[in-house]
């Protein structure tokens, strides 16, 4: 009997994707949760002070901003607005192309995500060492902590 190609697989890769789905979101829920509750920023919105405090200038082009986040333009578009609004990020047209919008990260911005840095780091290593006592997922945990990369 063939099946469906939309039907769902019950291959050890399913069972594996799915397990690494759970962990994702448990992980995902842990470090939104201690962000938004120390420091009132979300996931994405760190992730955005992250990458535009790394920078070399301190700023990205809004779309390399959105493809490191994860995030469509008009989801990043949003996103800058409110670090905008929070006095964190601020956007600038490129002197060069008219077109081309910046995200660039303020000292406000550069403070709040150094002060939540160390939040990020205590909550995905308790998130982890939660997920690392879980029989099902202990081994996948490990195996991500060992792994060179």
């Amino acid at each position: 009997m063939a099946t469906s190609p939309l039907a769902p697989s019950s291959t050890s890769d399913h069972a594996a994707w799915g397990r690494m789905l759970a962990v994702h979101a448990q992980v995902e829920r842990e470090l939104a949760l201690a962000l938004q509750r120390r420091h009132g920023i979300g996931l994405s919105e760190f992730r955005s002070l992250e990458h535009l405090h790394l920078s070399e200038s301190s700023e990205l082009r809004m779309q390399d901003l959105a493809d490191k986040v994860g995030l469509e333009p008009s989801s990043i578009s949003r996103l800058v607005g409110r670090l905008e609004k929070s006095g964190f990020a601020y956007k600038d047209l490129c002197a060069d192309d008219k077109r081309g919008v910046y995200a660039v990260i303020t000292d406000e911005g550069s403070r709040r995500y150094r002060d939540a840095r160390a939040t990020y780091a205590e909550a995905l290593s308790s998130a982890l060492n939660t997920l690392a006592a879980d029989p099902e997922l202990g081994p996948a945990i490990q195996a991500l902590r060992t792994a060179k990369g």
